[in-house]
């Protein structure tokens, strides 16, 4: 009998999509890699369709113009809502791309996989429409279910438990076909958990006693870093502002020609392989509302939320605020920096907060989620085991 072909197909549509397939990936590889065939996919790019890669381009596009025009993003997570799960999906898939998407699932056939396990909507929805259908599992990194993740699959997960429970009301979702896992942060996480703030601090080369703040705006810096920067620059306490511009050359170039003080540090920064360690170092991370405020709750650091771009992002806010009750929404650069300056003078303003965090830790990891995916394929190939 042929390995069982288990394919991971990577979407760029924010990075908060990228980041939990790296860590199912790597978990699923280590556990259970030798009893089947895994398959790492850069889906829209790996075969030089320029469909594929123009649609994925789009999927990007969206994104960085919700940050710039939210209520372009209210727009469209509302209008998803109301049209539901099978019309939403056929028309951000097919009707934008009908070109794009007959290349999908041909490609997808291609690449002859027995089970897709997908972190974004649209591969989920390239295996289900195949000729031979396989098992498809389907995570979603947000706080809630949008419709998107409405779409038939044999099994979707979810890792916050108040989207999980409003899921389960909807005729959709059963015990079975609906289960409440971690959130597939990544791996290296958890090493990096171990290492004291200040070793964290002599590692990157940063002032060890400052009071360190992280400014991110997912991985395009499209948001209030700038702002943010200008004001902090101005305090007149030992601060380091760590402000990471992603993938926006532009506002890294503006940032650099601001220049640090005897108080402040200011660092900025391109797109960075070792953000996790930053945001470890960090007292306390600000920025706009995404899945990046679990990677700073995981490691036991405040957030400051300073942007939604869509309702999803405002749930996935709200699960931090409400629930986990480590997070603050803060519009305000100005009341923002007020904030730091509060917290900065007397850290212990920030331990509730902190506490929060870290008593929410064990919510993490991707180890539970590769476990249902290996049972959903023992369900459906008992031989393999």
């Amino acid at each position: 009998m042929n390995k069982i072909r288990v394919l991971f197909p990577f979407v760029e549509a924010g990075f908060g999509h990228i980041m939990p397939m790296k860590a199912i990936v790597e978990t699923f590889q280590k556990k259970y890699g030798d009893k089947v065939e895994v398959i790492s996919s850069n889906f829209y790019t790996e075969t030089s369709d320029k469909h594929l890669i123009r649609y994925e381009k789009m999927l990007t596009n969206q994104v960085r113009l919700y940050n710039i025009s939210p209520h372009i993003g209210y727009l469209v997570t509302f209008a998803n809502s109301l049209f539901g799960a099978t019309l939403s999906n056929w028309g951000s898939v097919k009707l934008v791309g009908p070109i794009s998407c007959k290349r999908a699932i041909e490609h997808m056939e291609e690449l002859k996989p027995d089970v897709v396990f997908s972190t974004h909507w649209s591969p989920n929805y390239y295996a289900e429409n195949m000729k031979n259908k396989p098992l498809t599992v389907l995570f979603c990194p947000d706080a809630r279910l949008s419709k998107l993740y409405f779409y038939r699959s044999d099994l979707a997960l979810i890792s916050m438990p108040h989207g999980y429970h409003i899921a389960l009301r909807h005729k959709r979702f059963n015990l079975n076909n609906l289960k409440l896992v971690p959130f597939l942060i990544r791996n290296e996480a958890f090493e990096i958990f171990k290492t004291d703030k200040k070793e964290l601090r002599m590692r990157l080369g940063i002032p060890v006693d400052n009071f360190t703040i992280i400014l991110a705006e997912g991985g395009y810096g499209i948001g209030k870093i700038e702002s943010m920067s200008k004001l902090l620059v101005k305090e007149k306490i030992p601060l380091t502002v760590i402000a990471i511009c992603g993938t926006n050359k532009g506002l890294y170039k503006r940032l650099k020609s601001l220049q640090s003080t005897e108080y402040v540090t200011l660092l900025p920064m391109g797109f960075s392989d070792r953000i996790l360690e930053y945001e470890a170092a960090s007292d306390i991370f600000c920025g706009k509302s995404g899945n990046i405020l679990a990677e700073s709750t995981f490691f036991g650091v405040p957030s400051i939320a300073t942007h939604f771009a869509n309702k999803i992002e405002e749930n996935i806010a709200d699960h931090y605020i409400n629930t986990v009750g480590c997070t603050i929404k803060e519009f305000s650069p100005k009341k923002a920096v007020r904030m730091i300056h509060h917290f900065a003078t007397d850290d212990r303003l920030l331990e509730p907060y902190r506490t929060a965090a870290l008593n929410y830790h064990e919510h993490f990891g991707a180890e539970q989620a590769a476990d249902e995916l290996w049972k959903k394929i023992v369900e459906k190939y008992p031989d393999i085991k």
